[in-house]
């Protein structure tokens, strides 16, 4: 799916993403240890986080693939806790502001929640229920796509405040767990695919 090129003495590899048909010869520096492991929970961005170079890169093609989809957005909105730490400067980079989808118990305020069943039990998101108005469009962003459980709940929560969802936004997708097939209509976009 992609295609590794050694640059640099420090063990970098250049990964060119065939699979982002929006960012047409995009190239994401990623660590060496982003490659694809044996089990899901080994798929981590950690790495990706520790190496400037790399993260930038990443913030600047999702820049790039956000606003080339889209030419009105309100906000992004993050799910706890990757997705912070994806879509906070991603949404300082467009401009807009970002709203956090926390599990239960985190926000202050009148909040709206969800439950919602995981591979290994049961779990709650909310957001704050005046997070966005009515009508207002927002892309929703995450590290990592696997049985779609998650971003499937804060598509509920954010329809439950009438938003207009445009995109769900991951960087990894484990397409083998078909999570995407969970979002039934809601446009879904990943930079990396695994099987």
């Amino acid at each position: 799916m992609v295609t590794p090129v050694r640059i640099g003495s420090a063990g970098k590899a250049l990964w060119t993403l065939p699979s982002a048909p929006k960012c047409p010869g995009s190239l994401l520096l990623l660590p060496p240890s982003l490659l694809p492991q044996q089990e899901p929970r080994d798929r981590d961005i950690s790495p990706l986080l520790k190496d400037p170079v790399a993260f930038r890169t990443l913030i600047d093609l999702l820049e790039d693939h956000v606003r080339a989809s889209f030419p009105k957005i309100d906000f992004i909105v993050g799910l706890d806790s990757r997705g912070f730490l994806i879509g906070t400067p991603l949404a300082q980079r467009l401009g807009i502001g970002f709203v956090p989808v926390r599990k239960k118990g985190k926000l202050p305020g009148a909040t709206e929640s969800i439950s919602y069943s995981l591979e290994y039990g049961k779990a709650e998101l909310e957001v704050q229920s005046d997070a966005v108005e009515p009508g207002q469009k927002v892309v929703i962003v995450d590290d990592l796509l696997a049985t779609g459980g998650t971003m499937r709940a804060a598509c509920e929560l954010l329809k439950r405040l009438k938003a207009e969802i445009l995109e769900c936004l991951v960087i990894i997708e484990l397409k083998a767990l078909k999570g995407s097939e969970k979002l039934n209509s809601i446009p879904f976009y990943s930079l990396l695919q695994y099987d």
